[in-house]
């Protein structure tokens, strides 16, 4: 009796023995990231940012530094574009994968995406939601993947923070405020109804992407200011005024008034209520056009690969667009519409957009489009046609546009529709933008087999 329980308790140590071994044999179960989960990381982000009220400027940092993180990781495992370093200002080395560890290069590009955008934003904790989420998930679908994608991610990471950390951002943060010229009535002044102080006066000083110098792409200068009413200034700012009042008198529908408010990406606006002033939150230019991005790469189902270098390509030349935006905008100093009519045409008119807290010349939204526009058209190809839902969480209704260059055109003559530019801030702004683009595209060879 006791040799039969002896012997069969045996087999059944075997039996449970060979369970494991076979168990320990199959293959682990790689895990798996589709564009749409990079998608969402990027939107969080971009929700996040609205939350945080970053100014344009500074949004259009936080979007570039994570992208290029994870488009490094990616590329190291691609055979058609080419890695960004030596190519990006100052960015001269990112560690490299090693082969032998188990590392899944499309996790450790999400978890570099988010574990850099965390450095940049303010609100950690509701960034944490989707990242916490995220890595249980992964753990518990294949730990030994998971670990090894992470602490390869955290090298790129740290080499990211360390290349990010030198571009003069945190020196900006110790400079001098704006001074308002009275004496020189071309000046920029502050506007109602906030009043606020002039932002990032200094961005001129962050290191670029890829320009050269923040004055690589000078525009064409406006005209000599002047309140002789036979001069092209005044022209200009009659121009604004004259806009303005047909499209009041077309009413809140009017087509004009959907194009301005569609483009306003103010994150500014601030809203009067008796003795109260609150700001209303909305999405900047940049995360405007990082939204025509995610359009893009949906429709044509561009894999993680593509959509990551979409993202990064847009996004490098978004920013370098704001730090040439930016450099013109204090050298030339100018005084925005409003003010101008207020004192000499119509002492009671107001834009229909607010007028944002920067000088005038130029545009940046323009800049901004026209970057944008040239890069993804060289990513997408010409005509590209798409609907632009980017607006419907602020209820505006989606707008269809034939092509990149056609949005951006739209985006630009925003700004004349809603009071707040002049045309040659919209007109120069836009080829600014578009000669910047090129540049871009030209300097960033991401074809391997012509490198």
């Amino acid at each position: 009796m006791k040799n039969s329980i002896y012997s069969f308790t045996k087999r059944l140590f075997f039996v449970a023995l060979i369970g494991v071994l076979t168990q320990c044999q199959k293959p682990s179960t790689p895990i798996i990231i589709s564009p749409d989960t990079y998608h969402a990381s990027v939107d969080k982000v971009t929700n996040i940012m609205i939350h945080d009220i970053f100014s344009p400027p500074v949004a259009s940092r936080i979007f570039a530094y994570p992208n290029v993180a994870a488009y490094e990781i990616l590329v190291q495992k691609d055979t058609t574009y080419a890695s960004l370093v030596h190519t990006v200002n100052g960015l001269n080395f990112m560690p490299k994968m090693d082969d032998n560890k188990k590392i899944n290069a499309n996790v450790a590009a999400l978890i570099a995406h988010m574990e850099v955008s965390k450095i940049l934003i303010f609100s950690e904790e509701k960034l944490d939601v989707l990242k916490d989420s995220l890595y249980q998930k992964w753990q518990n679908t294949n730990e030994q993947e998971f670990l090894a994608s992470k602490t390869y991610a955290l090298k790129v990471v740290s080499n990211i923070k360390k290349w990010m950390d030198a571009d003069n951002y945190n020196q900006t943060r110790t400079m001098p405020k704006y001074t308002v010229d009275t004496d020189d009535a071309s000046r920029w002044q502050p506007t109602p109804p906030a009043y606020m102080d002039a932002i990032e006066p200094h961005w001129n000083k962050i290191r670029p992407f890829l320009l050269q110098s923040a004055d690589q792409f000078k525009p064409l200068p406006h005209p000599e200011f002047s309140l002789e009413k036979g001069s092209q200034f005044y022209k200009e700012l009659l121009e604004v005024y004259t806009i303005s009042e047909n499209i009041t008198k077309k009413g809140d529908q009017s087509e004009e008034v959907a194009i301005a408010q569609f483009w306003d990406c103010n994150p500014y606006v601030s809203v009067t209520r008796g003795h109260f002033m609150f700001a209303t939150k909305k999405i900047t230019p940049g995360a405007h056009w990082i939204g025509i991005v995610k359009i893009a790469a949906k429709k044509t189902n561009a894999n993680l690969m593509q959509t990551v270098n979409a993202y990064t390509k847009t996004s490098l030349a978004i920013a370098d667009a704001f730090i040439s935006c930016w450099d013109e905008k204090y050298r030339t100093n100018l005084i925005r519409p409003e003010t101008l009519i207020n004192q000499n045409i119509d002492a009671d008119w107001l834009p229909i957009l607010q007028t944002p807290p920067f000088p005038e010349y130029t545009s940046g939204h323009s800049v901004v489009s026209g970057a944008a526009s040239v890069v993804l058209t060289a990513l997408f190809g010409d005509n590209f046609a798409f609907d632009d839902d980017t607006e419907l969480q602020f209820g505006l209704p989606i707008r269809s546009f034939s092509s990149f260059y056609d949005a951006s055109s739209e985006a630009a003559i925003s700004r004349m529709y809603g009071g707040i530019h002049y045309r040659a801030a919209v007109d120069n702004g836009l080829e600014q933008g578009k000669n910047l683009g090129h540049f871009i595209v030209d300097k960033i060879d991401t074809n391997k087999e012509v490198n």
